[in-house]
This record gives C-alpha cells, structure tokens and sequence, in this order.
C-alpha cells in the first residue's frame, strides 16, 4: 500500500508506512518502504533512521546515495561529500554511481562551490551519447550547475539535451529551455492553467459581446437618425404643399358696400375685378371698419 500511494500521495503513503512499522518493524523492506515514505515527505532524518536499518538486516548499498542525500536534507552536506568517498560507493552498480555523483555534485552546490559542482559531473556518462534512465537528470544537473557558476552560455546545450533525453517527464528541462530563449511555456494538463485561460477566453468573449452590442446600438440609432430625418423631410414637403396650396388661393379680404353690408372680396386686383365692381365698393380693413363704428 505504501509503494501504491508514494507516487499519487505522499503524506497518505507516510501514514500507511507508519502503521506498516508498528506491525513489522523487523521486515527489512517494511524498513525501507517507510524510509522512501519519509525521504519524499522531507522527514529526513526519520528516513535515514530507515534506510541504516534497512541497510544493517539486508547488507545492501544499493540505499548509499539516498542516504547521502538525506544529509543534505539535514543541512550536513560535508557529511554527503564524505560518504561519496567511502568504499561503499565502488560496490554501486552504474545507476547508482551516477545518483552517487548527482548528490556529491548537489552538496558542492549547497557549500556554493560551483565549479567544483560542475567538475564533479563531469564524466563519461555525462559525455555519452546514448540514452540511459539517469541521462535526463545527469544533463540537467550540469546545466544547472553551469548556470549556478555563470556560464549560463553553456546551460543552454545542456537543457536541450536534457530535454531530447527527457521522455517521460523526469525533469523540466523544456520549460527551463523555454526560459532561457523568452518562450513562455504553459501546460495545456495543468487544471488551473487551463481555467485561467478558460477565463482569458471568455473575458475576450465577453469584450466581443460588449463591442457588438455596442455596434447594434450604433447602427440603429443611425437607423433611428435617418428615419427621424426622412419624417423632418416628410413633414417640410407637406408644409411645402401645403402653402403651395395657400398661395394659389386668392387671399380675402373685408369690404363695404355703398349699402353698408361686409363683403368678401379678394386682394388680387384681378380677382376684385372678377367678383366685384371697384366703383360699387369701398374697400376698408375689417379692423379699420370696427375701430370707425360705421356699422354700430
């Protein structure tokens, strides 16, 4: 149980690895499940505690380098240095020399010696060309530690390499490569990734929406304009006709004749001379007649 959950859940794997001890704390791999429990939880000192034990019942240094690294964990990386030099290290078959190296190289690192870092990977494995499953981390480790001692210059070939070598995801040498050339690399699995561009795109979405809203609006209050302008013009042309109407009727006006009685006659002199004698009439404004008081 705890080597099912290590991968997908650490602490609950260190919960089980704890249980696993109390039932069979003499088991040698109890011992090392729970040391590898605590080494990925950062309980270092509980895992080197594991480790030395598992290592005592089985006789194995296949635990050496892991345990070298629990030292740097413990802020002890001269201890780390040290057991890279001891006797055990020769018994490690090839895999293990090279975590070996990687650790010794991480503990140069964590006394700031980068250059001695970068000499102590340095190797034949490093310089191989074929591909072995610590090729990816042992070429990502020296373009680390090229970039820690300032040949950053160099680090760049390292993490190509690295990354080409990377197939199943040990390191991050394509986002690091990425870094270096001023890509930016994002990862279309990365849940939160993908909701924030979720929410970039809809935000967008959203700012199409708006703009074409707002271009409706535009379009139809210039709709709105030329009808409202065709109604103006609509309007001016029925007052147009309708004085045109105005002016052909002859305009009327109030007279009296010699009789005294008001009479409609109109201002054109041709149309007074159609429907009226000038001499029978005496042609006065209706308001001159009311002011004179003739007719009251």
């Amino acid at each position: 149980m705890v080597a099912r959950t290590l991968d997908t859940d650490p602490e609950e794997a260190y919960q089980y690895s704890r249980v696993a001890l109390r039932l069979a704390s003499r088991v040698a791999s109890v011992r090392e499940a729970a040391g590898f429990a605590s080494y990925v939880t950062q309980r270092y000192a509980e895992a080197l505690t594991e480790f030395r034990a598992a290592k005592r019942m089985t006789g194995r240094v296949d635990l050496w380098p892991v345990m070298a690294d629990c030292e740097r964990g413990l802020s002890r990386p001269e201890r780390a240095l040290a057991m890279a030099g001891e006797p055990e290290v020769k018994q490690l078959d090839k895999a293990g020399q090279v975590e070996m190296r990687l650790v010794a190289a991480g503990a140069r690192g964590d006394m700031e010696q980068f250059e001695a870092a970068v000499v102590t990977l340095q190797s034949p494995e490093l310089a191989s060309n074929a591909i072995h499953p610590w090729t990816a981390r042992l070429r990502y480790a020296y373009a680390e530690a090229l970039i820690a001692a300032g040949r950053g210059d160099e680090a760049r070939e390292w993490f190509a390499k690295a990354a080409e070598a990377d197939t199943d995801g040990q390191t991050n040498a394509s986002e690091r490569l990425a870094e270096i050339d001023g890509l930016e690399f994002t990862d279309a699995l990365d849940p939160e990734m993908a909701d924030e561009n979720g929410r970039e795109i809809a935000d967008v979405e959203q700012g199409a929406d708006e703009d074409d809203d707002e271009l409706d609006e535009l379009v139809e209050d210039a709709s709105d304009d030329v009808d409202d302008d065709r109604d103006d013009q609509g309007d001016r042309d029925d007052r147009d006709d309708r004085d045109e109407i105005v002016e052909e009727r002859p305009r009327r006006r109030i007279a009296v004749d010699d009789t005294g009685d008001d009479k409609v006659i109109y201002e054109d002199e041709e149309d007074v001379e159609e429907y009226y004698d000038e001499d029978d009439l005496e042609i006065d404004e209706v308001d001159d007649v009311r002011d004179s008081g003739d007719r009251r």
